[in-house]
């Protein structure tokens, strides 16, 4: 559903909206034994995550084609994806309205107001949020953001591939990255179509991507866990389903206690405070949930950093 022409066109088009994020090599042998390894600090991208790309692909694709009504926007986010909505829209001036769970963490609420959206807190599930900010938007008019189920938000976030690719002159084999509604995997997969595998890597308590590849198609999970704040989608995104499928992602399951240790691990080591939706991606390492080959280069991507940071010390 989405093509690498879309993801180079949403490149172009985020071209001085969004950060070029750092990537550090590291000495892989604390994570996983390899012959090369990076992390991407995509936790250091506007807003706190890679949500950014995305939600300014798709705003100013609305606004470049005559789409993006005075309305604004109206997005459905457990925080993240809300943060990036909201300070995209207040960067292109046009309000933004944003529906949270009620277990959404307040760190990213008050971010989220501090960021001047409005904000409506609804139900105790991702998916509850989006069915009142979708029924919202139909009432207004107002451009609906979905977190990661659309295709210019899909192809914004395969803009961190692209300059991936870019940052390791192309050696990079295996990219690592953490998978909730899938909307990262899906534009990084199609970026890298060809170029490198993804591992798109999960919480045993939210497995969405591990069941729809097993059902042949996205379906419901419970949610739960720590992971649950971004994480936390009931079920796979279609264009990531497509892209998953087409280009042969493989799915890699974490316990909770390995994404606690590898969140810490990544602090102690490295003084990078990360969300445990982020910490994820590197748990399949620490805990050999993937075990790289001989001689195979391999990147992390560290996608968000909105947390609190007072249990890490």
């Amino acid at each position: 559903m989405i093509a690498l022409s879309d993801v180079q066109a949403a490149s172009r088009r985020v071209a001085g909206h969004i950060r070029r994020t750092p990537l550090i090599e590291v000495d892989p042998a604390p994570l996983a034994p390899a012959a090369r390894m990076w992390l991407k600090l995509e936790l250091t991208q506007h807003t706190g995550s890679f949500k950014a790309r995305g939600a300014f692909n798709h705003i100013l694709a609305a606004r470049d084609e005559g789409r993006l009504p005075s309305s604004g926007v109206v997005a459905a986010s457990g925080g993240n994806a809300g943060l990036a909505f909201a300070y995209a829209a207040s960067q292109v001036g046009v309000p933004a309205e944003v529906y949270v769970p009620e277990t959404a963490p307040p760190v990213k609420v008050a971010r989220l107001r501090a960021l001047g959206a409005t904000v409506v807190q609804v139900g105790t599930r991702y998916a509850e949020a989006q069915d009142a900010a979708t029924k919202r938007a139909a009432d207004t008019g107002a451009l609906f953001c979905h977190a990661y189920d659309l295709p210019q938000v899909c192809a914004g976030q395969g803009t961190l591939g692209l300059e991936l690719l870019e940052q390791t002159a192309g050696e990079v084999d295996t990219v690592l990255l953490a998978v909730g509604g899938g909307g990262l995997m899906a534009g990084v997969t199609t970026a890298l179509e060809g170029r490198a595998r993804v591992v798109g890597v999960e919480p045993e308590t939210i497995p969405t991507l591990e069941r729809a590849l097993h059902a042949g198609r996205p379906v419901d999970v419970d949610v739960s866990g720590i992971a649950a704040d971004s994480l936390g989608a009931t079920r796979l995104g279609d264009i990531a389903y497509a892209a998953a499928s087409r280009t042969g992602v493989r799915p890699v399951l974490v316990t909770e206690e390995a994404i606690i240790e590898a969140r810490r691990f990544l602090w102690d080591e490295y003084r990078l405070a990360v969300e445990h939706g982020t910490a994820t991606a590197a748990a399949a390492l620490r805990a050999a949930a993937y075990r790289p080959a001989p001689g195979e280069r391999v990147a992390v991507i560290l996608c968000g950093a909105n947390t609190d940071p007072s249990d890490l010390t």
